[in-house]
């Protein structure tokens, strides 16, 4: 029965993980419409952060969890992002609702040198129904995209840089 009960709730991360890549993957559509502020309990490669404290940066709240595969698959995608237009005023924040004894060793062993905040509450307040999902946010603190990260994300920096 234990067994029984352990696959089935693998079977319904992977589900939730992987939706279609078309889907919004959010339960509202805040494109157009200021930021919401974001919260972690803890951060990660970073003093904490605050919406107010990057006004004048591209910020892409991207939100994730260790057992999502897709969100795995991004990870490397993600680092390119980072690298190529953080000199140019991105500032990408991975926030998950994980505990810290979950996710530390995993964004150490996966190089995520990028913002990263832990036990974050946040995607309850941007209605995020399926990870991994991000939000674009404008120099002036607008949403300006939201969708998966492996479809679209790129040319939503660029048009936001």
């Amino acid at each position: 029965m234990k067994k029984l009960l352990i696959s089935l709730a693998v079977s319904s991360a992977a589900l939730f993980c992987v939706l279609s890549p078309g889907m919004a993957r959010s339960g509202a559509d805040h494109v157009g419409k200021p930021a919401l502020e974001f919260s972690a309990g803890k951060w990660l490669n970073t003093p904490p952060l605050k919406l107010a404290g990057l006004k004048g940066k591209v910020v892409v709240l991207e939100f994730w969890a260790t057992w999502c595969g897709p969100c795995r698959k991004s990870i490397p995608h993600l680092k390119e992002l980072h690298s190529k237009y953080a000199s140019k005023g991105l500032v990408l924040i991975s926030l998950t609702d994980e505990a810290p004894a979950v996710a530390e060793n995993f964004v150490k062993e996966n190089g995520m040198n990028y913002a990263v905040g832990l036990e974050s509450p946040t995607s309850e307040a941007y209605a995020v129904t399926g990870i991994p999902h991000a939000v674009v946010i404008d120099r002036s603190g607008k949403v300006v995209w939201e969708g998966h990260p492996m479809y679209g994300l790129d040319k939503a920096i660029e048009a936001a840089l």
